[in-house]
Protein backbone atom coordinates (compact mmCIF):
# COMPACT_ATOMS: atom_id res chain seq x y z
CA UNK A 1 0.00 0.00 0.00
CA UNK A 2 2.57 2.40 1.26
CA UNK A 3 4.44 1.77 -2.55
CA UNK A 4 1.10 2.65 -4.75
CA UNK A 5 0.57 6.19 -2.30
CA UNK A 6 4.20 6.77 -3.14
CA UNK A 7 3.27 6.31 -7.03
CA UNK A 8 -0.32 8.09 -7.07
CA UNK A 9 1.51 10.63 -5.09
CA UNK A 10 4.44 11.05 -7.67
CA UNK A 11 1.64 11.53 -10.32
CA UNK A 12 0.05 14.19 -8.39
CA UNK A 13 3.13 16.31 -8.07
CA UNK A 14 3.29 15.80 -11.82
CA UNK A 15 0.25 16.95 -12.53
CA UNK A 16 0.53 20.45 -12.61
CA UNK A 17 3.60 20.16 -14.62
CA UNK A 18 1.87 18.51 -17.49
CA UNK A 19 -0.98 20.86 -17.35
CA UNK A 20 1.29 24.01 -17.72
CA UNK A 21 3.76 22.33 -20.50
CA UNK A 22 0.77 20.92 -22.50
CA UNK A 23 1.88 21.76 -25.92
CA UNK A 24 4.91 23.33 -25.27
CA UNK A 25 8.04 22.89 -27.37
CA UNK A 26 11.30 21.40 -25.68
CA UNK A 27 14.24 21.47 -27.65
CA UNK A 28 16.82 18.45 -26.39
CA UNK A 29 20.62 17.56 -26.88
CA UNK A 30 21.31 14.37 -26.13
CA UNK A 31 24.92 13.17 -27.29
CA UNK A 32 28.61 12.09 -25.87
CA UNK A 33 29.74 8.99 -24.60
CA UNK A 34 25.80 8.18 -23.06
CA UNK A 35 24.30 8.17 -26.54
CA UNK A 36 26.78 4.67 -27.07
CA UNK A 37 25.15 3.22 -23.83
CA UNK A 38 22.03 1.31 -24.78
CA UNK A 39 20.53 1.68 -21.66
CA UNK A 40 20.89 5.64 -20.95
CA UNK A 41 19.62 5.78 -24.66
CA UNK A 42 16.52 3.42 -23.72
CA UNK A 43 16.01 5.87 -20.26
CA UNK A 44 16.00 9.08 -22.83
CA UNK A 45 13.74 8.05 -25.40
CA UNK A 46 11.23 6.78 -23.22
CA UNK A 47 11.45 10.01 -21.49
CA UNK A 48 11.09 11.80 -25.05
CA UNK A 49 8.20 9.14 -25.92
CA UNK A 50 6.48 10.22 -22.56
CA UNK A 51 6.39 13.52 -23.16
CA UNK A 52 5.07 13.06 -26.56
CA UNK A 53 2.17 11.13 -25.41
CA UNK A 54 1.59 13.40 -22.91
CA UNK A 55 0.91 16.10 -24.76
CA UNK A 56 4.45 17.98 -25.34
CA UNK A 57 5.95 18.88 -28.13
CA UNK A 58 10.08 17.39 -28.29
CA UNK A 59 12.67 17.85 -30.82
CA UNK A 60 15.53 15.99 -30.47
CA UNK A 61 18.94 17.41 -31.70
CA UNK A 62 21.80 14.11 -31.13
CA UNK A 63 25.35 14.68 -31.10
CA UNK A 64 27.79 11.42 -31.62
CA UNK A 65 31.50 12.08 -30.95
CA UNK A 66 32.32 9.06 -29.60
CA UNK A 67 30.37 7.27 -32.51
CA UNK A 68 31.90 9.65 -35.16
CA UNK A 69 35.82 8.68 -33.64
CA UNK A 70 34.99 5.38 -33.80
CA UNK A 71 34.17 5.34 -37.21
CA UNK A 72 36.92 7.92 -38.63
CA UNK A 73 39.39 4.57 -36.39
CA UNK A 74 37.81 2.21 -38.90
CA UNK A 75 38.88 4.23 -42.09
CA UNK A 76 42.42 4.88 -40.20
CA UNK A 77 41.80 8.77 -39.69
CA UNK A 78 43.19 10.04 -36.24
CA UNK A 79 40.68 11.84 -35.00
CA UNK A 80 42.20 15.40 -33.76
CA UNK A 81 41.01 18.15 -31.53
CA UNK A 82 41.53 22.43 -31.68
CA UNK A 83 40.23 24.25 -28.28
CA UNK A 84 37.62 21.33 -28.28
CA UNK A 85 36.76 21.58 -31.95
CA UNK A 86 37.02 18.34 -34.23
CA UNK A 87 39.57 19.33 -37.09
CA UNK A 88 37.35 18.17 -39.77
CA UNK A 89 39.14 18.02 -43.45
CA UNK A 90 36.93 16.79 -46.81
CA UNK A 91 37.36 13.48 -45.74
CA UNK A 92 36.83 13.35 -42.31
CA UNK A 93 33.50 15.90 -42.92
CA UNK A 94 32.33 12.88 -45.20
CA UNK A 95 32.62 10.62 -42.18
CA UNK A 96 30.97 12.73 -39.77
CA UNK A 97 28.30 13.18 -41.92
CA UNK A 98 27.67 9.26 -42.53
CA UNK A 99 27.98 8.18 -39.06
CA UNK A 100 25.70 10.99 -37.85
CA UNK A 101 23.35 9.71 -40.37
CA UNK A 102 23.52 6.29 -39.27
CA UNK A 103 23.30 6.94 -35.63
CA UNK A 104 19.66 9.67 -36.49
CA UNK A 105 18.82 6.52 -38.35
CA UNK A 106 19.06 4.22 -35.13
CA UNK A 107 17.26 6.86 -32.76
CA UNK A 108 14.22 7.04 -35.47
CA UNK A 109 13.76 3.47 -35.33
CA UNK A 110 14.14 3.09 -31.67
CA UNK A 111 11.44 5.67 -30.82
CA UNK A 112 9.21 4.13 -32.98
CA UNK A 113 9.44 1.05 -31.18
CA UNK A 114 8.99 2.68 -27.96
CA UNK A 115 5.52 3.63 -29.32
CA UNK A 116 6.00 7.20 -31.14
CA UNK A 117 6.22 8.51 -34.54
CA UNK A 118 9.40 9.97 -35.34
CA UNK A 119 11.27 11.33 -38.37
CA UNK A 120 14.94 11.24 -38.62
CA UNK A 121 17.02 14.64 -40.75
CA UNK A 122 20.05 16.25 -40.76
CA UNK A 123 20.44 20.23 -40.71
CA UNK A 124 21.43 20.55 -43.98
CA UNK A 125 18.30 19.67 -45.59
CA UNK A 126 15.24 21.84 -46.38
CA UNK A 127 17.50 24.91 -44.83
CA UNK A 128 17.29 23.64 -41.78
CA UNK A 129 20.72 25.19 -40.95
CA UNK A 130 22.62 26.99 -42.98
CA UNK A 131 26.57 27.52 -41.40
CA UNK A 132 29.55 29.27 -42.24
CA UNK A 133 33.01 28.05 -41.58
CA UNK A 134 34.38 29.07 -37.94
CA UNK A 135 37.40 31.42 -38.29
CA UNK A 136 40.03 29.93 -35.96
CA UNK A 137 43.52 31.08 -35.75
CA UNK A 138 44.33 27.03 -36.96
CA UNK A 139 42.76 25.87 -39.80
CA UNK A 140 40.25 23.40 -38.59
CA UNK A 141 38.49 22.60 -41.78
CA UNK A 142 35.19 21.91 -42.28
CA UNK A 143 34.13 23.19 -38.98
CA UNK A 144 31.13 25.28 -38.87
CA UNK A 145 29.18 27.50 -36.50
CA UNK A 146 25.57 27.81 -37.36
CA UNK A 147 24.10 31.10 -39.29
CA UNK A 148 20.38 30.82 -39.70
CA UNK A 149 17.81 28.28 -39.11
CA UNK A 150 14.57 27.90 -40.65
CA UNK A 151 12.04 25.94 -39.19
CA UNK A 152 9.40 24.90 -41.29
CA UNK A 153 10.02 21.64 -41.70
CA UNK A 154 10.64 21.20 -37.35
CA UNK A 155 7.03 22.86 -37.35
CA UNK A 156 5.44 20.72 -40.16
CA UNK A 157 6.60 17.58 -37.94
CA UNK A 158 5.22 18.65 -34.76
CA UNK A 159 1.97 19.95 -35.37
CA UNK A 160 1.29 16.06 -36.73
CA UNK A 161 2.64 14.95 -33.34
CA UNK A 162 6.27 13.78 -34.68
CA UNK A 163 9.01 13.94 -32.51
CA UNK A 164 11.64 15.41 -34.87
CA UNK A 165 15.19 13.87 -34.66
CA UNK A 166 18.02 16.29 -35.97
CA UNK A 167 21.81 15.19 -36.99
CA UNK A 168 23.97 18.76 -36.29
CA UNK A 169 25.13 18.60 -40.08
CA UNK A 170 24.54 22.14 -42.14
CA UNK A 171 25.21 23.53 -45.33
CA UNK A 172 27.33 26.22 -46.32
CA UNK A 173 25.97 28.85 -48.19
CA UNK A 174 29.47 28.26 -50.56
CA UNK A 175 27.46 24.66 -51.06
CA UNK A 176 29.94 22.97 -48.73
CA UNK A 177 29.06 20.39 -45.31
CA UNK A 178 30.06 21.77 -42.11
CA UNK A 179 30.44 20.05 -38.84
CA UNK A 180 28.27 21.62 -36.21
CA UNK A 181 28.59 21.40 -32.38
CA UNK A 182 25.25 19.75 -31.37
CA UNK A 183 24.94 22.29 -28.18
CA UNK A 184 25.11 25.10 -30.38
CA UNK A 185 22.77 23.71 -33.20
CA UNK A 186 20.20 22.88 -30.50
CA UNK A 187 20.58 26.40 -28.83
CA UNK A 188 19.69 28.11 -32.09
CA UNK A 189 17.08 25.86 -33.04
CA UNK A 190 15.28 26.48 -29.50
CA UNK A 191 15.74 30.05 -30.13
CA UNK A 192 13.95 30.08 -33.55
CA UNK A 193 11.27 28.29 -32.37
CA UNK A 194 10.63 29.93 -29.25
CA UNK A 195 10.63 27.17 -27.17
CA UNK A 196 9.74 26.53 -23.67
CA UNK A 197 12.60 24.76 -22.50
CA UNK A 198 16.19 23.75 -23.39
CA UNK A 199 17.68 20.51 -22.24
CA UNK A 200 21.24 19.64 -22.49
CA UNK A 201 21.80 16.12 -21.71
CA UNK A 202 25.38 15.55 -20.31
CA UNK A 203 27.58 13.21 -17.90
CA UNK A 204 27.08 15.04 -14.41
CA UNK A 205 24.59 16.31 -12.38
CA UNK A 206 24.54 19.87 -13.75
CA UNK A 207 26.91 22.98 -12.92
CA UNK A 208 28.68 22.16 -9.21
CA UNK A 209 30.41 24.96 -6.75
CA UNK A 210 32.77 21.93 -6.78
CA UNK A 211 33.47 19.59 -9.19
CA UNK A 212 32.04 15.72 -8.07
CA UNK A 213 30.66 17.08 -4.81
CA UNK A 214 26.44 16.71 -5.42
CA UNK A 215 26.01 18.63 -2.19
CA UNK A 216 27.18 21.99 -4.18
CA UNK A 217 25.43 21.46 -7.56
CA UNK A 218 23.51 24.29 -7.94
CA UNK A 219 19.68 23.79 -8.43
CA UNK A 220 18.59 27.10 -10.11
CA UNK A 221 20.99 29.75 -11.63
CA UNK A 222 20.16 33.18 -13.00
CA UNK A 223 22.24 34.76 -15.89
CA UNK A 224 23.99 36.87 -13.59
CA UNK A 225 24.93 34.20 -11.71
CA UNK A 226 25.98 32.12 -14.51
CA UNK A 227 28.01 35.21 -15.69
CA UNK A 228 29.88 35.22 -12.19
CA UNK A 229 30.78 31.31 -12.39
CA UNK A 230 32.27 32.02 -15.32
CA UNK A 231 34.28 34.58 -14.33
CA UNK A 232 35.14 33.48 -11.32
CA UNK A 233 36.39 29.50 -13.36
CA UNK A 234 34.09 27.90 -11.07
CA UNK A 235 32.24 26.53 -14.64
CA UNK A 236 35.66 25.96 -16.73
CA UNK A 237 36.38 23.09 -19.39
CA UNK A 238 33.82 20.69 -20.95
CA UNK A 239 30.93 22.53 -19.02
CA UNK A 240 31.40 26.08 -20.71
CA UNK A 241 30.46 25.17 -24.37
CA UNK A 242 27.17 23.45 -22.66
CA UNK A 243 26.80 26.42 -20.21
CA UNK A 244 26.80 28.91 -22.91
CA UNK A 245 24.25 27.63 -24.90
CA UNK A 246 21.98 27.66 -22.29
CA UNK A 247 22.93 31.76 -21.64
CA UNK A 248 22.30 32.25 -25.35
CA UNK A 249 19.31 30.58 -25.59
CA UNK A 250 17.72 32.37 -22.89
CA UNK A 251 19.02 35.73 -24.47
CA UNK A 252 17.33 34.23 -27.43
CA UNK A 253 13.68 34.22 -25.63
CA UNK A 254 13.90 30.97 -24.57
CA UNK A 255 12.28 30.62 -21.40
CA UNK A 256 14.60 28.24 -19.30
CA UNK A 257 17.58 26.13 -19.71
CA UNK A 258 18.53 22.99 -18.23
CA UNK A 259 21.38 20.90 -17.83
CA UNK A 260 20.56 17.29 -16.32
CA UNK A 261 22.62 14.07 -16.14
CA UNK A 262 21.36 11.69 -18.78
CA UNK A 263 22.82 9.05 -17.03
CA UNK A 264 20.27 9.03 -14.22
CA UNK A 265 17.07 6.97 -14.86
CA UNK A 266 14.43 9.17 -16.46
CA UNK A 267 16.50 12.09 -15.81
CA UNK A 268 14.41 14.52 -18.14
CA UNK A 269 10.79 13.73 -16.40
CA UNK A 270 12.84 13.76 -12.82
CA UNK A 271 13.57 17.73 -14.13
CA UNK A 272 10.01 18.67 -15.77
CA UNK A 273 7.63 17.03 -13.73
CA UNK A 274 9.02 17.30 -10.06
CA UNK A 275 9.47 20.25 -7.86
CA UNK A 276 13.15 20.31 -6.90
CA UNK A 277 14.42 18.47 -10.16
CA UNK A 278 17.66 16.83 -10.43
CA UNK A 279 20.05 19.12 -12.49
CA UNK A 280 20.60 23.05 -12.96
CA UNK A 281 18.62 25.33 -14.45
CA UNK A 282 19.17 28.83 -15.81
CA UNK A 283 17.15 30.80 -15.71
CA UNK A 284 16.96 35.14 -16.62
CA UNK A 285 16.20 37.26 -13.63
CA UNK A 286 18.26 39.90 -14.23
CA UNK A 287 19.50 40.51 -10.70
CA UNK A 288 22.01 38.54 -8.73
CA UNK A 289 20.58 36.03 -6.46
CA UNK A 290 22.33 34.62 -2.83
CA UNK A 291 23.15 31.82 -5.14
CA UNK A 292 26.67 33.86 -5.72
CA UNK A 293 27.23 35.97 -2.42
CA UNK A 294 30.16 35.55 -1.35
CA UNK A 295 31.98 34.53 -4.38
Amino acid sequence: MEEAIKKSNVLIEALPYIKKFFSKIFVIKFGGSALSNAETRKSVLEDIVFLNYAGMKPILIHGGGPFISEKMKEARKKPRFVDGLRVTDKKTMEIVDSALTELNGILVDEIKKLGAEAFGLSGKENKLLLAKKIEHKEDIGFAGTVENVDTTILERLIETNIVPIVSPVAMGSDGELYNINADEAASKIAIALRAEKLFILTNVRGIMKEQGNLDTLYGSLSLSDVHILLKKKIISEGMIPKTNACTKALEGKVKKSHIIDSNLPHALLLEIFTDKGIGTEIIKLGRRTKVTEGL
